[in-house]
């Protein structure tokens, strides 16, 4: 790859074309407004395309900043991903008008249903009829594709999994960590792969707690980056984390085989209990 623009994936059986690096939302939401829609201007000028939100990110400001943002032909340029947290079909409704409002878009290129990560969520959302919503918003043009996130229990994504509904996209925590706690990336990616869906990593720096290990920022992108996902969503608050990712992914390439069973086996004593993974634990 050259000094410009991000590799792309294919977002499973979508078809949609997306930069391998993602621009997570709710670091956006941090920041003041001018240099938030500078640094997603930026983003989207460099390459990165994957546009990450949720409807519950800072009370709503990332989705407004991200609007702001999208303007002026960056609209265009970007395949948006918000989430929701609706468990009924008012609350599904209401939170996609909120965030088609806040977003200032027509549509939204990938609605995912938003951490399941409690039990008896899926069975819920079955039953109260969310579903049924999802899919008449997709037939009304105002989302593309759906999909769901977690970050807690696989058994959870299993459940999802397992309901007879065509997932367009899932996203889960992927890190060298996870592969030996509640491992997402044994349980559910296999299966994911098979059904052709978009797979959405995140967390590739377990929320930071990464660095109470020897890794380095390189090493643990370009080990989430090596596992057959579509995308990688990642925090970035400024300008320096912003050029310092795409440094990574513009020369990345994937480990090995040898190379990843060698970088779990040197991290598996801080894994094994989740001891860093507080979003699987608490």
């Amino acid at each position: 790859m050259n000094k410009k623009g991000v590799p792309t994936r294919l977002l499973g059986k979508t078809g949609e074309k997306v930069s391998i690096l993602g621009l997570g939302g709710y670091h956006i939401g941090k920041l003041d407004k001018e240099e938030s829609i500078k640094l997603i201007r930026k983003a989207i000028d460099e390459g990165i395309t994957f546009m990450d939100n949720a409807w519950c990110y800072h009370q709503g400001r990332s989705e407004k900043l991200m609007g702001e943002a999208l303007k002026n032909g960056y609209r265009q340029k970007a395949f948006v991903m918000t989430k929701n947290h609706g468990r009924t079909k008012e609350r599904f409704n209401k939170q996609l008008e909120d965030s088609l409002k806040r977003l200032d878009t027509d549509y939204i290129d990938l609605l995912q249903l938003h951490e399941i990560i409690n039990k008896g969520e899926p069975t819920k959302i079955v039953n109260e009829g969310v579903l049924e919503e999802a899919l008449k918003a997709k037939k009304e043009g105002k989302i593309k594709y759906i999909g769901f996130t977690g970050h807690r229990y696989p058994s959870l994504h299993q459940e999802m999994l397992d309901i007879d509904f065509e997932w367009d996209t899932v996203q889960f925590p992927l890190n060298v960590l996870d592969y030996h706690f509640r491992s997402f990336q044994n349980q559910i990616l296999p299966q994911a792969n098979e059904k052709n869906m978009g797979v959405i990593g995140m967390k590739s720096l377990a929320a930071g707690r990464i660095f109470e290990t020897d890794i380095s920022v390189e090493e643990a992108i370009r080990y989430s980056l090596s596992m057959p996902i579509s995308t990688l969503v990642s925090g970035i608050d400024s300008f320096e984390v912003l050029e310092q990712n795409l440094e990574i992914v513009r020369y990345f390439e994937p480990y090995s085989k040898k190379e990843l069973d060698e970088i779990r086996k040197r991290f598996k004593d801080d894994a094994y209990k989740g001891q860093h993974e507080y979003y699987k634990t608490d």
